[in-house]
C-alpha cells in the first residue's frame, strides 16, 4: 500500500504546484497563442510578454517597487522576530498571556482592517511608511512558533546558567538565541512570505505611488489589462521569484522546525 500513499502525495503536490506551473508556462508563451487559445498543441518559448511589460513602462517602476518591497518586508520581518523572541521568552518565564496569543491567531486579519484604518487616520499615519510597519510590529504566530521552540530547551540548562549568575540578557543572547536559530530562520521566512504577499491592506492605507508594494503594482497592471494573461503571468513570475529563492535556501530549516513542533 506504500505506492498508493506515494501516489496520493504526488497527486496533492501536483495540484498544489499546478497554478505555479501554469504561471511559469504562460509567462513564456507567445501572445498570439494565448489569444487564439491554441496553447497546448505546440510548445514555444518567447520573451515577448516581458518585452510588452517594458513597452508599458512596467519595469521602470517594478524594480523600484521590488526593492522597496524587499526592504519593507525585510524590516518588518526583523521587527517581528525581535518582538516575538522577547514575547516568547516572557511566556516561557511564566507570563499568563498564552491564551491571549492563541485568541489572536483565531481572528481573521480582514476583521481588523476597519479598526486599523480608523486608528491610523486618528494618528495621521495614513499614506505614510509607518502605516505599513507599525501594525505588523508583532505577530502572534511568530510568538507562538518561537515559544514552541523555547519549550524544547532543557530547563536544567537555563537553571545552570542562572546559578552561574546569568541574567535575562545572557540567557537570551548567549543561550536561547543560538539554540533557536532554526526556529528563527523558519519564522523569518514565513513572516517574510506573509508580508510580501499583502495586497488589500497596503492598497487601503498607503495609496501613494511612492509607497506602492510590488503586489499592489501588479494589481494596477491587472486593472489596466485584465485579460492579457501573458504579461500578467510574466509580472507575477518576477514577483514570486524572490520568495521561491528564499524558500529554497532555507527549506531544510523550515521542515526541521515543523517536524520538531509535531514531535513536541
Amino acid at each position: 500500500m506504500r505506492w498508493l500513499s506515494h501516489a496520493f502525495v504526488g497527486l496533492v503536490v501536483f495540484l498544489v504546484a499546478l497554478p505555479f506551473l501554469w504561471m511559469a508556462y504562460a509567462a513564456f508563451i507567445p501572445p498570439q497563442l494565448i489569444f487564439t487559445g491554441d496553447i497546448f498543441s505546440q510548445l514555444a518559448f518567447s520573451l515577448e510578454n516581458f518585452r510588452v511589460l517594458g513597452q508599458e513602462g512596467f519595469w521602470d517602476g517594478f524594480w523600484g517597487r521590488l526593492l522597496f518591497s524587499a526592504l519593507l518586508t525585510g524590516g518588518v520581518t526583523l521587527l517581528q522576530l525581535f518582538t516575538g523572541f522577547l514575547a516568547a521568552y516572557a511566556l516561557k518565564e511564566g507570563a499568563p498571556l498564552l491564551p491571549f496569543f492563541l485568541l489572536l491567531l483565531a481572528i481573521p486579519v480582514e476583521l481588523l482592517l476597519v479598526p486599523l484604518y480608523g486608528l491610523l487616520a486618528g494618528l495621521r499615519l495614513l499614506d505614510t511608511l509607518w502605516a505599513l510597519v507599525l501594525p505588523f510590529a508583532a505577530s502572534p504566530f511568530i510568538v507562538y512558533l518561537l515559544f514552541q521552540g523555547m519549550r524544547t530547551v532543557p530547563e536544567e540548562l537555563l537553571e545552570a546558567a542562572r546559578l552561574d549568575g546569568a541574567g535575562h540578557r545572557v540567557l537570551l543572547t548567549r543561550i536561547l538565541l543560538p539554540l533557536l536559530r532554526p526556529q528563527l530562520i523558519a519564522a523569518g521566512v514565513l513572516a517574510f512570505a506573509a508580508h510580501w504577499n499583502l495586497v488589500l491592506y497596503p492598497r487601503i492605507v498607503a495609496g501613494g505611488k511612492e509607497l506602492k508594494t510590488v503586489q499592489t503594482w501588479i494589481t494596477d497592471l491587472q486593472r489596466q489589462n485584465p485579460a492579457d494573461w501573458g504579461p500578467l503571468s510574466a509580472a507575477a513570475l518576477a514577483a514570486t521569484l524572490p520568495l521561491v529563492i528564499i524558500y529554497l535556501l532555507y527549506e531544510r530549516r523550515i521542515v526541521e522546525t515543523f517536524e520538531e513542533g509535531l514531535k513536541g
